[in-house]
């Protein structure tokens, strides 16, 4: 949508939540969310993951309301129906935020989660502890300490909305 006029995302009221009940973090991410909506003055919509029709018709009802917004949680449907959300978002002119660099790659708007590689180098001086004789049960579980913003800005212009610049200031990478 070449030419269309910016809008910040400050109007945005509403925020379908997509999320897969059939894992236990799909439920506690969603409570996460939910704890925080509040204090932002926001409305949250869960959208269920079972299969791209449930998806679709969670997304339309979000859309009917105006002034919306998505977060994708992190799980495997989220995933698989991943091509699905990003064309429901650029279709809907919806922003959307979601949990991993390969959404906005694939032309989602954000994402900001934990950088991969750097867990991956954690695992991996786990693996040498344990190699080393350390028992498994003896390492204290290790939460990401690295996180990565992620921002798509050909997107941005697509759906009309205005990234301020402060937020691209701080991303870990533009795509431009």
């Amino acid at each position: 949508m070449a030419g269309a006029a910016q809008r910040d995302c400050s109007g945005v009221k509403r925020v379908g939540v997509l999320r897969d009940l059939t894992i236990a973090a799909g439920t506690g991410q969603f409570a996460a969310v939910q704890s925080a909506a509040p204090s932002v003055g926001i409305e949250l919509t869960p959208i269920g993951l079972r299969d791209a029709a449930e998806i679709e018709r969670g997304v339309a009802a979000l859309v009917r309301g105006g002034n919306g917004g998505l977060i994708a949680t992190a799980g495997p449907s989220t995933a698989v129906h991943r091509e699905l959300i990003i064309a429901l978002a650029a279709r809907h002119r919806l922003p959307a935020v979601y949990f991993d660099c390969f959404f906005v790659a694939d032309g989602g708007l954000i994402s900001y989660g934990p950088d991969l590689v750097e867990q991956h180098r954690q695992a991996a001086a786990y693996v040498d502890r344990i190699l080393r004789g350390e028992k498994p049960a003896d390492l204290p579980v290790q939460a990401p300490t690295k996180y990565e913003l992620v921002i798509n800005l050909k997107t941005a212009r697509a759906i009309g909305i205005e990234i301020p610049a402060m937020l691209i200031a701080r991303a870990d990478e533009i795509i431009e």
